[in-house]
């Protein structure tokens, strides 16, 4: 079936169809020719040529985002989730790639997508490279150094808010759970770095780090650990929920409750959490907000509108739950 045959159809010209099927905006268009046009599409099961229609508007419709070589985990799950049905709305397909299987210069040159998705900082070359292609890039600034970008996720003041919840309910001896996986010692660091500074505002020792991959004989191993220390402690951050959910876990195999013995708090908030048992204390990062901001920047980039205002700070919301 071709353009022809849906014009043939609805008896309209094949401009028209055209049109219709590419949503042209400053073409009017009644109703009633729309209606005739898209049931001419569906009863001769009219698919658009993909090929053709990057050839016409000189662009594919596919948007690439770049991963790192870090664990996929519930946060880079959600942030690929909710972006692809917030683009698939405005005609754009997203494709990921990780870093650890091509270089970026050889993903994007080979599939010459409409923009560029930069979840981690990239060079300048290939920045620089892209763009001279004609390609919208887009950086997240969700990497450890924090350069501004779609996404800005405040690192340090996720371990800040962990201590103050963790403060505000009492605990003066605060440990911290660190995850098993090394790819993490970057944002490892800076969540430490604020959970640090916010134990020193209100005058407490840094807080005590123990590792605690997801494995529950080692969880069990670090929540023994802290509770027999002198003096105890009390509170815990977690690097984030998955950590959060293997503390807990540790804890129930050696007699430990949340929070009477250790009082456990989160991060991302992530669909789980709340039949955690108990129901785990969390920091939500809101990244609905921050995607959509970055499908904003992406659509109104590939289409030539005026990018969105300047970005501002992901907002972080403490959810309160049973655990801490």
């Amino acid at each position: 079936m071709t353009a022809n045959d849906v014009a043939k159809e609805a008896g309209v010209s094949q401009t028209t169809v055209s049109y219709v099927l590419n949503d042209v905006s400053h073409q009017k268009i009644s109703e009633q020719t729309r209606r005739k046009v898209l049931d001419a599409v569906a009863k001769l099961g009219y698919e658009p040529s993909a090929a053709a229609r990057a050839l016409r508007l000189g662009r594919s419709d596919l948007v690439l985002m770049f991963l790192p070589d870090v664990p996929v985990g519930g946060t880079l799950t959600a942030l690929v989730e909710l972006l692809g049905d917030e683009l698939e709305r405005h005609g754009l397909n997203l494709v990921t790639r990780r870093e650890r299987h091509s270089p970026l210069k050889s993903l994007w040159r080979e599939l010459m997508p409409a923009a560029v998705m930069t979840v981690f900082d990239v060079s300048a070359e290939d920045m620089a490279s892209m763009r001279a292609a004609g390609i919208h890039v887009v950086s997240t600034g969700m990497g450890p150094a924090g350069a501004p970008g779609a996404l800005v996720i405040p690192q340090t003041l996720i371990g800040t808010m962990q201590v103050e919840r963790l403060v505000a309910t009492g605990h003066v001896r605060i440990g911290y759970a660190a995850p098993g996986d090394p790819r993490l010692r970057d944002f490892l660091a800076l969540r430490l770095e604020g959970a640090r500074a916010a134990c020193a505002e209100h005058g407490l020792e840094p807080p005590v780090v123990l590792e605690v991959p997801l494995d529950i004989s080692a969880a069990a191993a670090a929540a023994e650990q802290w509770h027999s220390s002198v003096p105890a402690v009390t509170g815990v951050c977690a690097y984030n929920d998955e950590t959060a959910f293997a503390l807990l876990a540790g804890m129930r195999r050696v007699g430990l409750a949340a929070p009477d013995d250790l009082a456990v708090i989160g991060v991302d908030n992530d669909k789980l959490a709340p039949f955690a048992v108990p129901p785990l204390t969390t920091i939500d990062n809101n990244l609905d907000v921050a995607v959509g901001r970055a499908a904003r920047m992406i659509i109104n980039g590939v289409t030539g509108q005026s990018p969105p205002p300047p970005p501002q700070m992901t907002p972080l919301t403490l959810v309160v739950r049973e655990s801490a």
